[in-house]
């Protein structure tokens, strides 16, 4: 078996998690990712990869969803699954059921939150927070200066503590 194959196999749902967290629409987010597989095929004889397979592919995957986004500007947010998990599980194994009902509702709103953010301070917020990257790269990435970012994170960060106050109000 090709082990393009076999990293296609392995890999797929991975990079569409990735891809849909950017991009809402199921079919685009597919073709972004067999696009992704047709590329490494293509690239096969002069690809290295410096760090993880896992992180190569992330990072590919968070490059073409971007671009799909700047070059498309249309977007369906409402087919978001709404499992999609974006904000990290709130609860612990000791919490009551009370105690996760109400967590799970949290991380819903907060997950709301975040795709009602502004597409610039959405795409800014994940970038920092679920692909870890700098403001100095994301500046750098989006083509924006670094205290773009900063206003823009701390744009997000208000807005979800916002639903934070008005979900305990």
């Amino acid at each position: 078996m090709d082990s393009i194959e076999q990293l296609f196999k392995q890999y797929y749902p991975f990079v569409c998690n990735v891809i849909r967290s950017y991009v809402k629409d199921k079919a685009i987010t597919e073709d972004i990712a067999q696009e992704l597989f047709t590329e490494l095929w293509v690239k096969r004889e002069q690809l290295t990869i410096h760090t993880s397979v896992p992180a190569y592919l992330r990072r590919m995957a968070v490059s073409r969803s971007l671009n799909y986004i700047r070059d498309s500007k249309k977007h369906d947010w409402d087919e978001l699954d709404a499992t999609t998990e974006i904000a990290p599980s709130l609860s612990g194994p000791s919490a009551n059921v009370i105690q996760q009902m109400e967590e799970e509702e949290l991380r819903k709103r907060i997950d709301a939150a975040i795709l009602d953010l502004p597409e610039k301070c959405r795409i800014v917020f994940l970038l920092s927070r679920q692909e870890e990257m700098s403001y100095a790269e994301i500046a750098q990435h989006m083509n924006i200066s670094i205290k773009t970012v900063e206003n823009q994170i701390g744009k997000a960060l208000k807005l979800l503590r916002i639903a934070v106050a008005d979900h305990r109000g």
